[in-house]
């Protein structure tokens, strides 16, 4: 008997001795970040993560998000967020800011981006990762694109895609990966530049688009990655190391370490063009990975854009590889720690829905075109969000009034409450499905021979619209709402002039139309609320009450 209770002690002992961490596990389901969430950099700290993704020419500009198990995800700032910093008018959206990288050293946290065509390469800090982000220092002498800080025992260095030696490429797609030693105090390069790597792993193979690199150290090798192969379906990441943080670097015999590419077409619910990693250590001690892949709806087709995959890294004698257990990436995976929700999170991965109210001040995730105009628009409980009807429209590089959510679903609806009467055939309001300026569907209510209808227009290659679909609405019921589902390849739009009473305007348009691999550029689809009067000074303004999404893809089923 004796003996029979101290085994029980011993093994209530060994239980309240376990490490909480490894008591629970949690499921990581991708995307982490579902729409339009490309070029992902992330940092740890003590026991937060952080992590930035390009916005190109949308406002605010690098969203930051903060997670304690890299599965729950809040965006708790943005690190372009006053127009004092920056804005990208007169830029295509498919340009503005290019792959960012986030890093951390002595209380202080950095972001360097790529301005493409407008200032080139900057660097803003925070002390506060929520913000207020500095002014950024720009640095001339960094010539090229995706630059990324590393902080080594005493010194510290920036890294970046470059061009070939000499400027002279042996073929296209020719690039380096580059090195400064940096001065982190006085904000500016130090020394000579280096070439780390010149094409990529074999440049007797040609390797194209060696890009978004990143340094670290493990034990007693430096490790330098980068993508490789072109961010669609021939995306990769690739390795090499060095004892020294200034090279020589040598390749991993077994490179690529992640790569879709090769994989069967016909796949069930595929997952394509990965690559773009960063390593990061998780709560569990384990490396993990966060990079960027896609989900197409069928061949290379998708509209939700690059977004953020994780996956677990396995070591190989002293070389990371990325999803070792399994070619393809999968949508779950298995750790074993605990996870810690985020409070007052919108949902980030899986099927979900919510409603966006603009009773006081916006979710930082919503977007504008190029940079913001806060005299444009005002919020409030009884009418929501009240846009002005401005001249500029979507199709040329202003800001027009345009407030817009990621389309992250294959699978999804989106709906808005519309309190606005046109004044002319000029006045238009309601709700797009944004891909770039001369990609879009736009569902709206408008005047035609001076009486009030719903009109849905398609983007043309010219920047301007031609008319879909037309139907008369009652013009003494005021709201009006809108809808538009997504089905994989197609769009449909509906409208409403009672509860529940949906009227179908028009089903089946093709959403191949928007999808990246037709519109060409690196961004995703956006849901807008879109008011304009087409060119001309207008008075008049639209209320738009909420803001619905719906989540429906078929593989979290």
């Amino acid at each position: 008997m004796k003996t029979k209770t101290m085994a029980i002690l011993l093994a209530l002992i060994c239980l309240k001795s376990t490490n909480p961490l490894q008591a629970q596990t949690t499921t990581l389901v991708n995307p982490i970040l579902m729409g339009f969430y490309p070029d992902p950099s992330i940092v740890r700290v003590g026991s937060d993560y952080y992590l930035i993704n390009s916005t190109f020419s949308y406002f605010p500009g690098i969203p930051v998000f903060h997670s304690k198990d890299l599965k729950n995800w809040k965006q708790i700032g943005n690190g372009i967020h006053r127009t004092s910093q920056m804005n990208f008018l007169g830029a295509p959206m498919t340009r503005g800011l290019f792959a960012p990288a986030i890093s951390y050293h002595k209380g202080i946290f950095y972001i360097t981006c790529t301005q493409i065509d407008k200032g080139g390469n900057f660097v803003v800090t925070a002390k506060n990762p929520a913000g207020p982000w500095s002014d950024p220092v720009f640095l001339p002498e960094v010539n090229g694109i995706d630059p990324s800080l590393f902080f080594d025992e005493h010194k510290a260095y920036i890294v970046y895609n470059s061009d070939p030696p000499a400027k002279k490429p042996l073929y296209d797609g020719h690039r380096t990966i580059r090195m400064y030693e940096f001065d982190e105090v006085q904000m500016k390069v130090l020394g000579e530049e280096k070439i780390l790597v010149n094409g990529g792993v074999d440049i007797s193979k040609k390797p194209v688009w060696v890009e978004g690199p990143h340094l670290m150290k493990t034990k007693d090798w430096y490790y330098l990655y980068a993508a490789e192969g072109g961010t669609s379906v021939n995306h990769s990441e690739v390795v090499f190391r060095s004892k020294s943080p200034t090279g020589p670097f040598l390749p991993y015999e077994h490179n690529p370490i992640l790569t879709q590419k090769g994989l069967p077409e016909d796949r069930k619910d595929p997952i394509t063009s990965a690559g773009h990693a960063q390593f990061v250590e998780g709560p569990d001690g384990k490396t993990y990975a966060i990079f960027l892949a896609v989900r197409p709806y069928t061949g290379d087709y998708y509209n939700t854009g690059r977004e953020t995959f994780i996956a677990p890294v396995i070591w190989k004698a002293d070389w990371p590889v990325i999803n070792a257990e399994s070619k393809e990436v999968q949508y779950t995976y298995q750790t074993d720690y605990k996870e810690l929700k985020q409070k007052k999170a919108l949902p980030q991965s899986r099927n979900f829905a919510y409603t966006l109210t603009f009773e006081k001040e916006l979710d930082p995730a919503l977007l504008f075109m190029r940079t913001i105009d806060s005299s444009s628009f005002s919020l409030g409980k009884a009418k929501g969000v009240t846009m002005k009807l401005k001249p500029e429209t979507c199709m040329e590089p202003g800001n027009p009034s345009f407030i817009g959510k990621r389309q992250q679903h294959l699978y999804c609806s989106t709906e808005t409450e519309l309190d606005f009467i046109p004044s002319s055939e000029n006045e238009k309001a309601g709700i797009t499905i944004f891909q770039d300026e001369s990609h879009f569907y736009y569902l709206c209510k408008s005047l035609d021979k001076g009486k009030q209808v719903l009109q849905l227009f398609s983007s043309t290659a010219d920047n301007s619209m031609k008319i879909m679909a037309e139907s008369p609405i009652n013009a003494g019921k005021v709201p009006i709402s809108l809808k538009i589902t997504a089905e994989g390849g197609v769009y449909s739009f509906y409208y409403s002039q009672g509860k529940g009473d949906w009227k179908l305007l028009k089903d089946n348009v093709d959403a191949k139309f928007l999808s990246t691999r037709e519109a060409g550029g690196f961004i995703g689809c956006i849901f807008g609320l879109y008011a304009t009067s087409s060119g001309v000074p207008s008075t008049n303004s639209a209320s738009f009450k909420y803001l619905k999404y719906k989540g429906n893809d078929p593989m979290y089923h």
